[in-house]
């Protein structure tokens, strides 16, 4: 999927207490990985993407603004 495609998904917009986030912890704490450890090998295989593109950091700094996409699902980081 890519962020053309996200318009036609659903988006969860997920609210960042503080920022940055680390996108491997994002992806445990709103449920998209059962672990941090499932949640880093997905970024891993090219499964994750931020803004578009596909994510390999284990540890990007996920920001207000920010489109995570996976499995499908759409999420959108917004700031406290």
């Amino acid at each position: 999927m890519t962020v053309e495609d996200a318009g036609e998904q659903p988006v969860r917009d997920v609210l960042l207490e503080r920022e940055p986030v680390e996108l491997f912890k994002l992806l445990k704490f709103e449920g998209l990985a059962g672990s941090g450890g499932e949640a880093k090998q997905l970024i891993a295989d090219g499964l994750v993407e931020v803004n578009g593109v596909v994510e390999f950091r284990k540890r990007r700094k996920i920001v207000a603004g920010d489109l995570i996409i996976y499995d499908q699902q759409v999420i959108r980081a917004i700031g406290a």
